[in-house]
């Protein structure tokens, strides 16, 4: 492997069109998260390199350049026909300067890359251009050495702003596994679906009692939370955090999310991953003890731990998907008896203990008389068909109580059942949950009219942000997100293909093995 070849490289030309315009540049730079200014050293070549401690940066230019109160600027006129290129350029500081780039041959193999990637894209009909630009944003959010998907690779951008709801978004859910893969299977993009698949694996090898709902992009699992303080924030959203500390929490559903990954992989063809079965006995073994405690939900609520309706739901479907395979397999064990008893009892739990007859919806906990827009997720599983009455009560009292400006929030931030200040904007991938329960109730247009408004918030180069505030028009939090992104793609191949991922993920008309896409 030639050195520094993964190491990254930021391109930009500015071209002259006609006459001539004077420019200038300014290069201001930190390491350490604005702590460390770094040493800045001319390059004989034109440019320079800058070094702070284990980092190193290298920005090459025929562009003059000159330091000035710590920062570094430039002043050239770029006439018709000319370019005038910026390589910046990363690296550790103890190897040598990363190797110079041609910037037109860079910029060409990059577009050739991007092209002929998206181009695999399978049809969404009249979606096509937003699901491939959506997966174009999912495969620049993967670290290729080990198919980790970053939830966003920003920390800190609010979810409201001005407030404290300001999370570090820069490593892996496991809560996104099923519905990434859904993504990448229906899209045609077979290769990067393993590759997530194995390294959500390799991620929670290890005692289930460890299971972590998040980890690094190469399965790190210290990613201990602290904030920065001299750092202003997103206007003026404090504090800025580095690390997420809801990687200490219990959250029962990621349980449900593996283990429905293993089981939509091996109803699609997938290579089997010979430590699937090992992992899904012993989590359901430790899930069997641990199912009736409480805990801190899809959310990752900072308040005290609730018997959330999700989470059940997802234990549910943790040894719902296991039967399924050992039954396509055969298996006609008495264990496979036990689990398919735990699995009924849970269901019949759920049942009892999360639908308010009063509401006529489950509710977000047992006992409690809040809307959680995660109940829109019960039919999308399977737990019940979407016909049945206490899911259209549930759909209809979501429209009703936690719709704003045409969007669906998480929950009523007002309850403190998070232990925040009230206040965020309406959660994207929540209004995608919505189109897809109309699709499977028969309300097609109204999914299609949910849809095209969702499409309307992306910005001029079709990324979308976890949240989006109706009052200001303006998209909140970590941007671009995948979980919004993954929520697209999966409701525009649920309008336009008749067993679409909701219907597959429902698990009720599963291919034995669905063909492989090329």
């Amino acid at each position: 492997m030639r050195p520094h070849r993964r190491l990254p490289q930021l391109v930009r030309l500015v071209r002259g069109l006609r006459g001539r315009v004077a420019m200038r540049t300014e290069f201001i730079l930190r390491f350490d998260y604005g702590t460390v200014v770094p040493w800045v050293m001319r390059l004989p070549e034109g440019g320079l390199t800058a070094i702070g401690g284990p980092e190193r940066v290298v920005l090459r230019t025929p562009a003059p350049l000159r330091g000035v109160d710590f920062k570094t600027i430039g002043e050239f006129t770029v006439g018709a026909g000319e370019t005038v290129p910026f390589v910046l350029s990363y690296g550790p500081s103890h190897q040598p300067l990363p190797p110079p780039v041609d910037p037109a041959r860079a910029l060409h193999d990059t577009e050739a890359f991007w092209r002929r990637w998206s181009d695999r894209c399978a049809s969404a009909g009249p979606w096509t251009e937003a699901v491939r630009r959506s997966l174009v944003v999912l495969k620049g959010l993967t670290f290729a050495a080990t198919g980790g998907i970053v939830a966003a690779p920003t920390t800190s951008l609010p979810e409201e702003l001005g407030g404290v709801r300001n999370w570090d978004y820069r490593y892996c859910w496991l809560r996104d596994a099923t519905f990434t893969l859904l993504a990448l299977m229906h899209a045609g993009y077979y290769d990067e679906a393993q590759s997530w698949r194995d390294w959500l694996f390799r991620a929670v090898a290890g005692s289930p009692d460890q299971l972590q709902i998040m980890y690094g992009l190469g399965g790190e699992r210290r990613l201990t939370e602290w904030e920065v303080p001299w750092l202003p924030g997103f206007e003026g959203s404090r504090p800025v955090r580095v690390g997420n500390a809801a990687v200490n929490q219990t959250q029962l559903d990621v349980y449900g999310e593996v283990l429905d990954a293993l089981y939509l992989a091996h109803c699609h063809g997938l290579p089997p991953n010979r430590h699937g079965d090992a992992i899904g006995r012993v989590l359901l073994d430790h899930l069997a003890k641990t199912w009736e405690q409480p805990d801190e939900g899809i959310w990752e609520v900072r308040g005290p731990p609730q018997h959330f309706t999700h989470s059940k739901v997802m234990v549910w479907v943790a040894f719902d998907r296991t039967i399924k395979i050992r039954e396509q397999r055969g298996d006609s064990s008495h264990v496979l008896e036990r689990w398919r008893r735990v699995r009924d009892r849970i269901h019949e739990d759920i049942c009892s203990k999360a639908f308010d007859p009063d509401l006529g919806s489950f509710v977000q906990a047992y006992g409690s008389k809040a809307l959680d827009a995660s109940l829109l997720l019960l039919p999308l599983v399977g737990f019940l068909p979407p016909t049945d009455p206490r899911i259209i009560g549930t759909v209809r009292a979501i429209e009703q109580r936690l719709m704003t400006g045409g969007f669906v929030s998480r929950y009523d931030t007002g309850t403190g059942v998070d232990g925040f200040p009230t206040g965020e904007g309406a959660f994207l991938a929540c209004s995608f949950w919505l189109a897809d329960n109309f699709i499977l109730q028969g309300r097609i247009a109204e999914a299609r009219e949910l849809f095209e408004r969702l499409l309307a918030l992306r910005n001029d180069v079709g990324l979308l942000a976890e949240e989006y505030d109706p009052r200001t028009g303006r998209q909140l939090g970590n941007f671009p997100q995948a979980f919004s992104h993954v929520a697209l793609v999966n409701t525009a191949f649920n309008l336009t293909r008749s067993q679409g991922p909701a219907e597959q993920r429902a698990a009720r008309r599963h291919p034995r093995h669905a063909r492989r896409a090329k």
